[in-house]
């Protein structure tokens, strides 16, 4: 890589904990009466942006933060000729656990053995089993015996699946799920940057890339384009990359100004960005039939870049500048744990469901609900640091 090393960015981390706090939030929220709308994902139609329309674009972007830092600290410690393989293997894990989380969605209970909270449950803590981190055990035996089994009980679930979707009966494919999104994202934009060597010009040009692929896929104005989409599939419509890409352009570029000892710099670059971005996603707005997450409209891709463009500077300030971490220690385990900070939550709508047990009442609409489901956040993040304390923390 091109870049020097340079100590771990602590804005990263805050900025991903707030993300992944607010994701659980606004999951938790959704469908409960009588709440803002502007907390909600706007409808498929509406031409609007939500508060939950901008966290799955910040966690891309935050997705591309980390790739070059990370590549870097794997460089540092002589495990270059590694990362391709890291990245196929963590691109799959998320690809293949977002095809079950899919599923999930045409659970037939009527027909399967199991009733839905139990196969849920019983599939998430199979993959607590499989992506374990493993690196403190001492004994390989036990690592093994603990990952069969949840190969095992995975397996088991997939045999006894049934689906409610007309012409199947089994496990198949009906969309990526998150993670499978994120993962493909991942693998794009990872093998990109690894194999430009992180040259500044391959990244911004990636970005712009994925930017106009996705303009092209819903106006056709880019037609010399078009041959590109049958064969670049898992690009989608290059929304998700140019997320990540954008991610990754900025890092690169904190890198660089940052041995350079020009960050000041940066503001500048963060500043135009979002400027440029917000202007031409207002102005294609006009065209592209409005701001819309559903559709993944160029609008929606180049605002919500913006927006994290201009909070990412916000975090660099607070935290790297003005050495405020301690101000996101509360919900720090969102940040340095994701991965199982998003996986909690489906042990815990199982276990509710199958309690039997209700909110009251002022817990389920409302301002209440709004309380309701900012505590839920709290309590998800706080159950994974307590998960970390006793060694449970998972990896891929």
């Amino acid at each position: 890589m091109k870049n020097d090393i340079v100590p771990r960015i602590r804005s990263i981390d805050a900025f991903r904990a707030v993300t992944m706090f607010l994701m659980i939030f606004v999951n938790d929220i959704d469908g409960i009466p009588d709440t803002p709308a502007w907390i909600h994902h706007a409808g498929e139609m509406q031409d609007a942006l939500g508060l939950a329309d901008t966290i799955f674009p910040a966690f891309l972007f935050i997705v591309g933060l980390s790739i070059p830092f990370a590549f870097q600290k794997r460089h540092h410690r002589g495990d270059r000729h590694n990362i391709p393989k890291r990245i196929i293997t963590r691109s799959f894990a998320l690809i293949f656990i977002g095809f079950f989380h899919a599923n999930m969605e045409t659970y037939n209970e009527a027909a399967a053995l199991l009733p839905q909270p139990v196969w849920e449950s019983l599939v998430t803590f199979s993959f607590f089993f499989i992506f374990l981190n493993y690196s403190k055990e001492k004994h390989p035996l036990r690592r093994y015996l603990f990952q069969g089994f949840g190969i095992a009980l995975l397996l088991l679930m997939s045999l006894l699946y049934k689906t409610s979707d007309p012409g199947h009966t089994w496990l198949h494919f009906t969309w990526w799920g998150i993670l499978g999104l994120i993962g493909w994202s991942y693998l794009v934009c990872a093998l990109i940057y690894y194999y430009s060597n992180g040259y500044l010009w391959v990244q911004a040009t990636a970005w712009l890339f994925f930017m106009f692929f996705n303009i092209d896929f819903h106006f056709g104005w880019l037609n010399f384009l078009s041959p590109l989409q049958n064969y670049v599939w898992i690009a989608g419509n290059g929304a998700m990359q140019a997320f990540t890409m954008a991610g990754v352009f900025v890092a690169v570029l904190y890198m660089r100004l940052t041995v350079s000892k020009e960050t000041k710099l940066l503001w500048i670059g963060l500043i135009l960005m979002a400027l440029i971005s917000f202007n031409m996603g207002f102005i294609i707005r006009y065209f592209s039939g409005g701001i819309s997450k559903a559709r993944d409209t160029p609008s929606w891709v180049l605002i919500c870049t913006g927006i994290s463009l201009v909070v990412y500077g916000l975090f660099i300030f607070i935290v790297d500048f003005k050495h405020k971490y301690k101000w996101f220690k509360i919900i720090e385990p969102a940040g340095t744990n994701a991965f199982t900070c998003y996986l909690v939550p489906f042990l815990f709508y199982p276990l509710y469901e199958m309690s039997n047990l209700g909110y009251p009442g002022y817990l389920s609409q409302g301002m209440g609900g709004v309380i309701k489901a900012l505590l839920f956040a709290f309590a998800m993040v706080w159950i994974t640091g307590l998960l970390k304390k006793i060694n449970i923390r998972l990896k891929i």
